[in-house]
């Protein structure tokens, strides 16, 4: 028997890092189905320009994810003008392209604060909100390296694996709670993030793709958030091979290669924009063309 659609009608949902990419495309999804969205984005600028552009009375704020007072100001002033918040969709995240051995240090901070940290305050301070009142529903984006290491990415797989684990440990918890949580794992989605990146066996979905998968979980609750879907099962039958044959056909598939072989070229515009918008770091007189750097969209 198909399970009943929840009505999202009227529901108050925050978004981090949703100015662009996957956390827009998310908001304009649940602004079509009637929900009072905040934004929060490090660039309020075009916070602002995305709020205006969806009306249904968005409203965005300035949010540093790494920050936890920025974090619960942000939650805030979503329930200050919006009401009591429904779902929290922590999207904002970070992808270097670049060898482990490579990476810089403050690549690797910059990742665990953002990707890791900030996933982490999002998941409490939801919690903090939603439990007291026996509703609501946590939204993490994960990426399907989260489940499999990608060459390339390790720290950025690295912690797509925490957010995993994260958001399985913390289901357990609220058991019985009336507070859901859904782990969303998009293959390559195909924003800004990906810029230069060569897809060759990998066919990239759409930050819409994501989107409407994320409105799927919020009105029929699901934990596993697989985008494509198919994948899902692919993971699962993948996951029954011995481990040299599973890494036997990443190779086969070009896997291996997917981030190792990139554009940096084609990347440079996007890289240098987004160090320019971290705060508290200023851009260096001279840039590589190889300076890792991505945005704040998780993928």
């Amino acid at each position: 028997m198909a399970k009943e659609r929840r009505s999202l009608s009227g529901k108050v949902v925050a978004i981090t890092g949703g100015a662009r990419g996957i956390g827009k495309a998310t908001a304009t999804a649940l602004v079509r189905k009637g929900c009072r969205v905040a934004i929060g984005d490090l660039d309020l600028e075009l916070a602002e320009q995305t709020a205006s552009q969806l009306g249904g009375g968005t409203i965005a704020t300035a949010l540093d994810v790494t920050d936890r007072s920025s974090f619960a100001s942000f939650l805030d002033e979503a329930e200050r003008q919006l009401g009591p918040i429904d779902v929290v969709i922590n999207n904002a995240g970070i992808m270097p392209v670049t060898p482990l051995v490579e990476e810089a240090d403050d690549s690797v901070r910059r990742q665990l604060d953002i990707n890791v940290y900030g996933v982490i305050v999002g998941t409490q301070l939801a919690i903090e909100r939603m439990r007291s009142r026996g509703t609501g529903h946590i939204v993490n984006l994960a990426s399907q390296a989260g489940k499999g290491g990608v060459p390339g990415i390790a720290t950025y797989s690295a912690t797509k694996h925490a957010v995993v684990g994260l958001s399985e440990a913390v289901r357990q918890e609220l058991r019985g709670s009336g507070v859901e949580v859904s782990c969303v794992m998009p293959t390559v989605v195909n924003t800004e993030l990906t810029a230069g990146v060569g897809q060759r066996l990998v066919k990239p979905v759409e930050a819409e793709d994501v989107a409407n998968e994320i409105v799927d979980a919020l009105e029929i609750p699901r934990f596993d958030v697989w985008v494509p879907r198919a994948n899902g099962a692919l993971f699962k039958f993948v996951g029954l091979l011995p481990r040299g044959l599973r890494e036997a056909i990443g190779r086969l598939m070009k896997i291996d290669k997917l981030m190792t072989e990139v554009d940096h070229v084609a990347r440079h515009s996007y890289e240098e924009r987004v160090t320019h918008s971290e705060p508290g770091l200023e851009p260096p007189a001279a840039e590589s063309k190889a300076t890792p750097a991505a945005e704040r969209n998780a993928a």
